[in-house]
């Protein structure tokens, strides 16, 4: 029985953000075990070029193009894996932006409202929309990909550790009230990891300085150290677990050595 507490065989799990980094690690994890992948991110060039390799690794795997921000895009999106295969067994909010690196208070307004738009707005849409779908089809698994930073706010990163914060707790609401609809919500909290994402903070040598002796690990995680992780929550390992956060971080949260 333990064998199989990670096969995802006959699930179909939706992925945003997938076309690179932590999302397209765990697109190519899924595919691994078993699920047919859904990858979604706005370019439809880059999810075919990664669709095609987790084909002809032996995986199945589907591109959509939608963009997080818009509320319409999404929609198609949701009524796309509807019409295509009928149900959702899982998904993965991942797609981000963090557009502005710098003090708080000098933070654009059109910088916030982007970053709102997408790390908020377009989570708490997609979770409404395949909360309901799950719900037809017996129930699935949400897991929101947050950051350390919704914990601890990054330095120079203020609105964009806002978004992560409300990431946390809108997981917690989700899980709250879909429970019964056998609708499990989780989020992972990532630290450092070396994503094109990141390239701000993993580019930065004088920040690396600062930021790499606060982690017990004394390094940045790589895209592929994250994703297993959200294949636990989404797999029946998990399968009592609810409105939980689950840390990747080298142990910086620890508070360090």
């Amino acid at each position: 029985m333990a064998t199989k507490l990670f096969d995802l065989n006959g699930r179909i799990a939706l992925i945003t953000g997938a076309s690179r980094g932590i999302g397209e690690a765990t697109a190519r994890l899924l595919a691994e075990q078993g699920a047919h992948v859904i990858i979604s991110s706005r370019k439809q060039e880059d999810l075919d070029k990664v669709a095609a390799s987790i084909t002809a690794a032996g995986g199945k795997a589907t591109a959509i193009a939608a963009h997080q921000g818009e509320s319409a895009a999404l929609k198609n999106l949701m009524d796309e894996v509807s019409s295509q295969f009928g149900r959702l067994d899982i998904l993965v909010n991942n797609a981000a932006t963090n557009p502005y690196f710098g003090h708080i208070s000098d933070t654009d307004m059109g910088m916030v409202e982007k970053t709102l738009q997408v790390n908020i707005k377009g989570y708490f849409e997609l979770s409404a929309l395949a909360s309901k779908l799950m719900k037809k089809g017996g129930g699935g698994s949400i897991v929101n990909i947050a950051s350390i930073n919704g914990v601890k706010p990054g330095t120079m990163q203020g609105i964009y550790s806002i978004s992560k914060a409300a990431v946390i707790n809108m997981t917690l609401a989700f899980a709250k009230e879909c429970g019964s609809w056998k609708v499990r919500v989780n989020a992972v909290l990532p630290g450092l990891t070396d994503t094109k994402f990141a390239s701000a903070l993993t580019k930065n040598e004088q920040l690396l300085k600062t930021v790499l002796p606060q982690i017990p690990l004394g390094r940045m995680a790589q895209p592929a150290e994250i994703a297993p992780a959200i294949l636990y929550l989404c797999s029946d390992a998990a399968s009592y677990v609810t409105g939980t956060t689950l840390t990747v971080d080298g142990g910086f949260l620890s508070g360090g050595l």
